[in-house]
Order: structure tokens, then C-alpha cells, then sequence
């Protein structure tokens, strides 16, 4: 009974503090709206490309070779992609390196030469690749025609056709992290390890009011009022993670996927890592200003190198150790795998993780709290 009589206590004392309660709410959804309207570009997987127009001159041995061109280019028309022929008088290098055209093409019986532009190198691969696809296709067909003039003739027939010539498979998900669902994320688990915070003040702040003595001399035992603390800590951090992930969810129409229970259940891990974390460093560091630094650099680094702010990606060296430290870094990755990936054996990882590196430290606190004569 009196451990959860110390937690409510706790809960409505943090309720009453609403600067604290507010900041715990109010900066991780201003910053993902923030950061995430700033830097949607950056996380958009799709490209607009401009114009695409081939200038081409054609020298055609027979007929069936003209035929096959005219079919082509009607297919790629179909797609936006103009053809025009040189025009007498024309120079195809002024054209294309003013940006008229994309690229310059000749056709003729040794084969297609190619001329793309330097200036829209995109839209200049896309066309080479469409030539490519056509004389490889025709050449197939020449070919396959000398063997057996059926089949040759069956594949020149569709030789301007490319859609079932080449069947291309990615193993990329269909679906990645726009800036909203990557910051909803990021900033979830950033604030998750603020609990550390308070945690680091459950009893400094008993120690300031000068009530560390009364508590001492009440009727309870150092583990009860130990387990209270955090019990109301870890409750009242668990449901600002809570309030922040549905908002983002309903209000910001944030992607959490399939396990939506699972990644709760992740952050709650998160939540006791980061109180435990604070309740150690608070009884390890004596002095309440220099756990309080010690957090804060903690802090800080952790989300920087977590990726809080920004992802971080394809890193060397010591930038690769500094992110793997950061409990940001396992957490971001984990829930990112589980909602895009399915990858569930990821997050039970880290929570496995959460709750080794929280146990370390409660026994820690434990036995300093043990050697104390006061808290």
C-alpha cells in the first residue's frame, strides 16, 4: 500500500509541475512538425524530371528497319518522350548543348550512335536506356531470323515493345519514411530517454527540500519508497510518450505499421532504460550539478548521434562507434525495421537490451542507496 500511495504521489506531483509536463509534450510534436514540414524534400523518394525530346537522323537500309523505328517511337510517344528528325540546316550540337533537345541519335545500318547531354544527364540516361532496350531487341531478332526466320520475324514484329523485355524486382520495401513518419519516431524516442531527467531529480529533489530525513524516518523501507518513485516516474513518462504518439499518429498522420503494440511496448523499455539511467547517475554523482551535467552532455550526445535531428547513414570510424552507443540509435533502428520491414526479432533485441542495461543500473542505485545512511 505504501509503495503505491509514494507513486501517486509522485504521478500528481508531476502533474502539478506543468512547465515540465508541457515541455515533456509540447517540444517533441512543435519539432517534428517543424522539423518535419523543413525537411520533407529530403526524405522524398520521388524525382520530377523534365522535358524529354531526341533529335534523330535515320538512314534505313530496308523497310522492315523503318517500320520498326516508326513503331518505336510511337511507344515511347505514348510516354512523353518527343522525336523529331533533323532538319536540314540544323546543328545538333547547338541544340542539344542549349537544352532544345535532350539528346541526338543516328540511325542507320551499322547501328544506333548516341549523343546524350550533359546538362540533363537524367532525362539523357533515360533515353539511352530506351535506345538500348530497342537495338538489343533488334539485333535479338537479326540474329534469331538467320536461325529460324519465324522467330525472327516474331521478335522484330514486337521489337519496338519493351514493357516484357526486361522484368525488373527490387528488394526495396514499397513503402519508406516520409519526414512526418521519421520524425515521429525519432522524436518519440528522444523523449523517451528525457525521462531521464526527472529521474535524475526523484531524490536530489527530496535531498533540496530538505525531506530526504523525513522520509528516512517514516515507517518504510528504503525498497518501497525506491520502487514508488520509479513506479510514478515511469508512469508519468509512459503516458507523455503515449499522448505524443497518438497525437502524431491522428493528428499528423504518422505511419507506425502493423505492430503498433509491439512498439509500445518498445518505448515503455526505453522509458525504464532512460529512469534507470537517471536514478544512477543521480546516486553514483553525489553532487545534484554535476549528475544534472552529466546528463545533459548525455543527452545531447545521444540524440545527436542517434539521429534525432537528422538520419545518419554510411558512417566510418570513430562516427560509427559514437552512434552505436547511443540507446536513440538502437531504438530508431528497431522501430524502423519492425514498421517497414516487419522485422520483429529486431525490437525484441532491443528490448532485451533496454531491460539488461536497466537492470545493471537499478543494482547499482541499489547498493548505493544501501550504503547510505540517507538518500
Amino acid at each position: 500500500m505504501a509503495i503505491w500511495r509514494i507513486a501517486l504521489k509522485e504521478i500528481l506531483s508531476s502533474v502539478r509541475n506543468r512547465q515540465t509536463f508541457l515541455f515533456m509534450l509540447a517540444l517533441p510534436i512543435i519539432l517534428m512538425l517543424i522539423l518535419g514540414a523543413g525537411l520533407s524534400n529530403a526524405f522524398s523518394s520521388k524525382h520530377s524530371i523534365g522535358e524529354v525530346r531526341l533529335l534523330y537522323q535515320a538512314t534505313f537500309s530496308d523497310n522492315d528497319m523503318s517500320a520498326y523505328w516508326d513503331s518505336f517511337t510511337k511507344a515511347i510517344g505514348k510516354e512523353g518522350v518527343e522525336v523529331v528528325p533533323i532538319r536540314p540546316g540544323m546543328d545538333w550540337r547547338q541544340e542539344v548543348s542549349s537544352g532544345r533537345y535532350t539528346a541526338y541519335a543516328t540511325i542507320d545500318k551499322d547501328g544506333i550512335a548516341f549523343f546524350g547531354s550533359s546538362k540533363n544527364t537524367v532525362e539523357s540516361g533515360i533515353l539511352q536506356g530506351m535506345l538500348v532496350a530497342f537495338a538489343d531487341r533488334y539485333a535479338l531478332g537479326t540474329a534469331a531470323f538467320q536461325v529460324s526466320p519465324g522467330v525472327g520475324t516474331n521478335i522484330l514484329k514486337h521489337a519496338a515493345e519493351s514493357k516484357d523485355f526486361i522484368q525488373e524486382t527490387t528488394l526495396a520495401a514499397d513503402r519508406k519514411p516520409g519526414s512526418i513518419d521519421y520524425y515521429a519516431v525519432s522524436m518519440t524516442t528522444m523523449i523517451a530517454l528525457f525521462s531521464i531527467i526527472s529521474a535524475n531529480y526523484l531524490f536530489g529533489a527530496e535531498r533540496a527540500r530538505k525531506t530526504a530525513i523525513r522520509l528516512m524516518a517514516a515507517p518504510i523501507s528504503k525498497g518501497e519508497i525506491l520502487v514508488g518513485k520509479m513506479i510514478g516516474n515511469v508512469f508519468i513518462n509512459t503516458l507523455c510518450v503515449l499522448v505524443v504518439v497518438l497525437f502524431s499518429k491522428f493528428v499528423y498522420h504518422a505511419y507506425w505499421g502493423n505492430h503498433f503494440w509491439l512498439v509500445l511496448l518498445a518505448l515503455l523499455t526505453e522509458v525504464l532504460l532512460a529512469v534507470s539511467l537517471g536514478l544512477g547517475i543521480g546516486f553514483l554523482l553525489t553532487k545534484q550539478e554535476g549528475s544534472y551535467m552529466v546528463v545533459m552532455i548525455f543527452l545531447q550526445c545521444a540524440s545527436f548521434f542517434g539521429g534525432a535531428y537528422f538520419p545518419i547513414e554510411n558512417t566510418e570510424g570513430i562516427l560509427t562507434l559514437l552512434t552505436n552507443l547511443s540507446p536513440l540509435r538502437w531504438i530508431n533502428t528497431a522501430l524502423l525495421e519492425l514498421i517497414y520491414m516487419d522485422n520483429i526479432v529486431a525490437v525484441w533485441k532491443v528490448i532485451g537490451l533496454n531491460l539488461g542495461i536497466a537492470a545493471v543500473f537499478l543494482v547499482l542505485t541499489v547498493i548505493s542507496i544501501r550504503r547510505r545512511e540517507a538518500f
